[in-house]
Formats: structure tokens, C-alpha cells, sequence
């Protein structure tokens, strides 16, 4: 029952702030230009009579644009957001108000993460569901495996909501957040160097980019989820912007999830140990 209440009132909190506005804003602009862009794509691939196996090749690719740009907002908006939720909150001396309730500390840290994942479920819903209705009432196309994908997204933002608490409960907000975004940042270089490497059959660069993986997995994530909704074609062939012959495996998701795990308890661990 504290858990859900502390869960109800992050949510509420979060929802307050003025990034998360700015954030709604600047998505529903996206997603307009996106549709736009999209519409007008997709008429003159049509109007140039294009065969339909090509039509849907471009419009996968364009969903998968989309889609990519989808996956780092939800990562920016888990971040973002969360970034100071206990750091900040310590440092002013808000938390004491419910430290010195009968609230046991890893209820304050799981209710507060419960609120920001439920905050960043609605805002992926939002976005990935505006991106896949465009694309379905304009041309009627639907990526394969679409749950499964945007599931993959879904726990990547996770991963990095886990991260952000985990720093926030020993770190300060401003030593946090260039913490998390800078594991974000190895991970995105590692999974390039990964792609490449794979294409130009270099095992040390593939190598390098797996141990990324393993350090933070958000990136292998991302590219799992590509893979699961790129075309049969693109998976033939093994080449795209966003998925790469060297594929995470199935094993590379459950670490994600465990490793999405291990923040959360790692978090909580850090904060009741932590002096207030």
C-alpha cells in the first residue's frame, strides 16, 4: 500500500514538471513532422509505381526511422526526469519528510521508480503509437513483430530509469547525470563499432563493441528491437542502418532485464545505507 501511494504521488509530481510538458510538446511536433514527411514519402512512391515488395521495404525503413528517434527520446525522458529524484531530493532535504514517516526505505525508492516507469510507459505508448498509427492509416503497413519490438524499447528505458536511480542514491544529481549519459554514450559508440566491424568481417571491432554490451546494454536493446521488426528482406540480406549482421542474441535481452533488475536493487541498497 506505501509503495502504490509513493508510486501515485511520483507520478503526480512528475507529470508537474515542465520537462515532461516540453517533452509532450516537442514529441507531438515530431510525430507531426514525422506524418508529414511519411505522407508525402509514401504518395510518390506510389505515383512512380513502385513494385509493393519495394513499397514496403521503404516504409519499413521509414518506420524504423521513426521508431529509432522514439527509442532515444524515451531513454533522454527516463533520464531526464529521474536524474535527480533522490540526489536532488537529499540535497535539499525534502526526502526527510518521508524518511522520518513509518516508511521503510527501499518503499520510497521502489514506489518512486514505480512512478517514473509508469510515467515512461505512457510517454513510449504515446510516441511509438503515434509513429505506427501514421504509418498504418497512411499506407496501411505494420512492422513484424511490433510487440515484441517496442517491448524492447520499453525495457530500455527501463535500464537506464534503473541506472539513474542507482547513481542518484550515492552520487550528486549533476555527477549522476553525467554518469548515466555517459554509459549511454559508451554503449552508443560501442554498438556502431560493433555494426561496422560486423560488416567489414573485423572480429576485434565486433569484440569491442559486445563488451559495451556488457557494460550497459541499452544499445544491444535497441538493436534487438530492430531486429525483431525489420523486413524479411533487410534480415536476408543482413544490412541496415539500424540492425547489423552481428545481431544480439536472446541471452543479451535477459541480461538487459537482469541487469535492469540488479540498478533497481543496487539502488535500493545504496539508498538505505546511505547517511541522510
Amino acid at each position: 500500500m506505501t509503495v502504490a501511494i509513493i508510486a501515485r504521488l511520483t507520478f503526480r509530481e512528475a507529470a508537474r514538471r515542465r520537462i515532461l510538458l516540453a517533452a509532450l510538446l516537442l514529441g507531438l511536433l515530431f510525430i507531426i513532422v514525422y506524418a508529414l514527411g511519411f505522407y508525402f514519402v509514401n504518395a510518390e512512391i506510389q505515383r512512380e509505381g513502385t513494385r509493393p515488395l519495394e513499397q514496403n521495404e521503404i516504409r519499413n525503413f521509414l518506420t524504423m526511422a521513426g521508431l529509432y528517434v522514439v527509442n532515444f527520446l524515451t531513454v533522454m525522458m527516463a533520464v531526464l526526469t529521474s536524474v535527480d529524484t533522490l540526489s536532488g531530493e537529499i540535497a535539499s532535504g525534502t526526502i526527510h519528510t518521508l524518511v522520518a514517516k513509518p516508511v521503510r526505505r527501499w518503499e520510497i525508492v521502489l514506489g518512486k521508480w514505480l512512478g517514473f516507469g509508469g510515467m515512461l510507459t505512457l510517454y513510449l505508448a504515446l510516441m511509438a503509437g503515434g509513429v505506427l498509427a501514421a504509418v498504418f492509416l497512411i499506407s496501411g503497413y505494420s512492422p513484424p513483430n511490433l510487440l515484441r519490438g517496442v517491448s524492447l524499447i520499453w525495457l530500455n528505458g527501463l535500464l537506464l530509469l534503473g541506472v539513474s536511480f542507482s547513481g542518484g542514491a550515492t552520487l550528486s544529481t549533476l555527477a549522476n547525470g553525467v554518469l548515466v549519459f555517459g554509459l549511454y554514450g559508451v554503449a552508443f559508440v560501442g554498438g556502431w563499432i560493433e555494426h561496422i566491424g560486423s560488416l567489414l568481417q573485423n572480429q576485434t571491432a565486433v569484440d569491442i563493441g559486445i563488451l559495451t554490451s556488457l557494460i550497459i546494454p541499452s544499445e544491444a536493446l535497441w538493436r534487438r528491437a530492430a531486429f525483431e521488426m525489420q523486413s524479411p528482406l533487410v534480415a536476408a540480406a543482413g544490412f541496415s542502418p539500424f540492425s547489423a549482421p552481428s545481431v544480439p542474441s536472446p541471452m543479451m535481452v535477459i541480461y538487459g532485464t537482469l541487469y535492469a533488475g540488479a540498478a533497481l536493487l543496487l539502488a535500493i541498497r545504496q539508498f538505505g545505507r546511505r547517511d541522510l
